[in-house]
């Protein structure tokens, strides 16, 4: 299990789709034959709201069992690959800069049936064509942040509600427009 971490919010950087792109097509170059795509997630996707500084990827793959044959090729790139980690059928990874120590990137790796990718599309594409909903997830951010700074762990889980309650909503509003 990796370690809680520091939750630092700080304001949305543009730079962060340019290096989403560049560390997907590194990926896409190591894993070639088993990964169908990659999408960037999280608030680093979501223009104009705070978020860690730590890029949230959602590779798409054939078959999660051909990605577990491949960890020594994530640990070539620099990631430590930790399994499911609380959510079945996906395979998450770290990578943290070997200078600092500090987190950045996440991978959130399933495979193309499964209904997380639609709910995490959807979440993302909700907030970044609703900027109310993108401003009320901010202000539930900070007041997480503001209870847990030192635990990103117990940060992820206080979100989860409202995440929660919010998605139903995201998942038909993403459903209605495809």
């Amino acid at each position: 299990m990796p370690e809680a971490i520091p939750v630092e919010l700080v304001p949305h950087c543009s730079v962060w789709s340019e290096t989403a792109a560049a560390e997907s097509r590194r990926l896409i170059g190591a894993l070639a034959g088993v990964l169908v795509d990659v999408h960037h997630i999280g608030s680093t996707s979501i223009p104009g709201i705070v978020a860690k500084p730590i890029i949230d990827l959602m590779p798409i793959v054939a078959s999660v069992r051909k990605l577990d044959e491949l960890k020594p090729v994530f640990h070539s790139l620099g990631y430590q690959y930790w399994g499911e980690y609380g959510i079945v059928g996906r395979r998450y990874c770290t990578l943290d800069d070997r200078t600092t120590g500090k987190r950045r990137f996440q991978l959130h790796c399933f495979e193309q049936e499964s209904a997380e990718v639609g709910r995490h599309l959807a979440f993302r594409d909700y907030l970044r064509n609703n900027a109310a909903a993108a401003k009320a997830y901010e202000a539930e951010k900070c007041r997480c942040r503001n209870l847990y700074p030192d635990n990103s762990h117990a940060y992820s889980d206080a979100k989860s509600s409202w995440i929660a309650a919010l998605l139903p909503l995201a998942v038909a509003h993403y459903r209605a427009s495809r």
